[in-house]
């Protein structure tokens, strides 16, 4: 038993397999080491999060180095040996390959990164990882309304960038345009109702206008891009009905539903304190009963 063991021990194939599992133990020991250590020590989320990717990315490289350094002497036949399972290889991953390759488009074109709210492969959420394969979002809207988390965990396949559009809600230009509709009833005082929603859209608002001002030039110098207004307006049109106000404005990608709820409750406060000179508009519905008959008999 003793011999056969030696035997295999000076085996140059046992001998290289060895090796190479013992340095991969050590290296992602030691990488596994720091990444607590370091976990410890930093406080801020994204800055922790960095850090393990960083180290990750560094045993991988070493274990790939290692690799090549104890099989240095062999790789023209693991060329050969590969290009011959090449193809083999690729139509039975090629879903697996299309992922790596969505992982690299990813980090190399910057489509997106953890934090950002995107909109991947039908669903839409904030990224909370970037894997090799899979990218982790945590889910917004479904049966939530707004754009409120809803809980569930979704793991997109990273080939879906090369399939679908991607949405980045908060990319090159963290900011989007929303807009509110405000009915008002005729006879009101049409210019006072303006007023009193401009006023709110500037005062809720109005705080973005120069920081979107600044990125969307920022975006007219790298692309081409016409000019925008980003300060809030006020259009209306006059349908059947009623009067209708609509406010544009932008907003953060956060915090859409806080900034509507925030300027309906300005301006409906407003319209109350104008007496009566302006009136909200409702759809109302009359039943019209039979009119009365009186039958006389002589």
């Amino acid at each position: 038993m003793v011999e056969i063991i030696q035997k295999y021990l000076h085996d140059p194939v046992v001998g290289r397999l060895v090796t190479l599992f013992l340095g991969i133990a050590v290296i992602w020991i030691i990488i596994q080491l720091l990444r607590r250590r370091l976990a410890n020590r930093i406080k801020d989320n994204s800055t922790r999060y960095k850090t393990k990717k960083v180290l990750s990315f560094i045993g991988f490289v070493i274990t790939v180095v290692l690799i090549f350094i104890v099989y240095s002497n062999k790789l023209s036949g693991f060329t050969i040996a590969l290009g011959v399972a090449g193809a083999g290889i690729a139509f039975a991953l090629q879903e697996l390959i299309a992922s790596v390759a969505g992982w690299l488009s990813i980090i190399l074109g910057r489509l997106y990164k953890p934090g950002d709210r995107v909109q991947l492969g039908g669903i839409k959420g904030d990224v909370m990882d970037i894997g090799v394969l899979r990218t982790t979002i945590m889910e917004t809207g479904q049966w939530v309304d707004g754009d409120l988390y809803n809980g569930r965990i979704v793991l997109v396949a990273n080939s879906f960038v090369f399939k679908e559009p991607v949405f980045n809600y908060s990319g090159e230009f963290p900011f989007l345009w929303d807009e509110i509709k405000i009915p008002i009833q005729y006879g009101s005082d049409y210019e006072k109702a303006k007023e009193i929603i401009l006023t709110a859209g500037q005062v809720i608002a109005g705080d973005l206008t120069a920081r979107s001002k600044e990125k969307w030039t920022s975006l007219q110098v790298k692309y081409r891009l016409e000019d925008s207004q980003t300060e809030p307006l006020v259009s209306l049109i006059a349908n059947d009905n009623w009067v209708e106000f609509t406010l544009r404005y932008v907003v953060s990608y956060k915090r859409r539903r806080v900034t509507k709820t925030e300027l309906f409750t300005k301006i409906l406060k407003e319209v109350e304190a104008t007496g009566g000179k302006i009136k909200m508009a409702s759809a109302t519905f009359q039943l019209v009963d039979l009119p009365e008959i009186k039958v006389s008999m002589k």
